[in-house]
């Protein structure tokens, strides 16, 4: 777990109507903010927001992006993302999955 270049979070979760982790390592919640925007809350913290992120999120023949940053830069305790389609347009998901890279506090 505190191995490095192991994941130091991960979350497969559904991210349509009430959404629900399948399967995580280091997650104490997530939050739906709005359409598309999610908010994974961490159990034990990172040592700070400068730490990789990467996932990915669709259903059918969508291509989707997840980001995180601008109005809402990554913090030690969690990292907000949006999740989009191939028009921009937010989007919900039932597959949504993020790791986490870096180290934990």
């Amino acid at each position: 777990y505190v191995i490095n270049g192991s994941a130091k979070s991960w979350v497969s979760f559904n991210g349509s109507g009430t959404i629900a982790a399948r399967g995580s390592l280091n997650l104490s919640s997530l939050t739906d903010n709005a359409t598309g925007d999610y908010t994974i809350n961490y159990t034990t913290s990172m040592a700070d927001g400068n730490y990789a992120a990467s996932g990915f999120a669709g259903e059918d023949a969508d291509i989707i992006s997840l980001r995180s940053g601008g109005s809402f830069p990554p913090s030690s305790s969690s990292i907000r993302i949006a999740v989009r389609a191939y028009t921009a347009a937010a989007v919900d998901r039932t597959y949504v999955l993020c790791i986490i890279h870096g180290d934990i506090a």
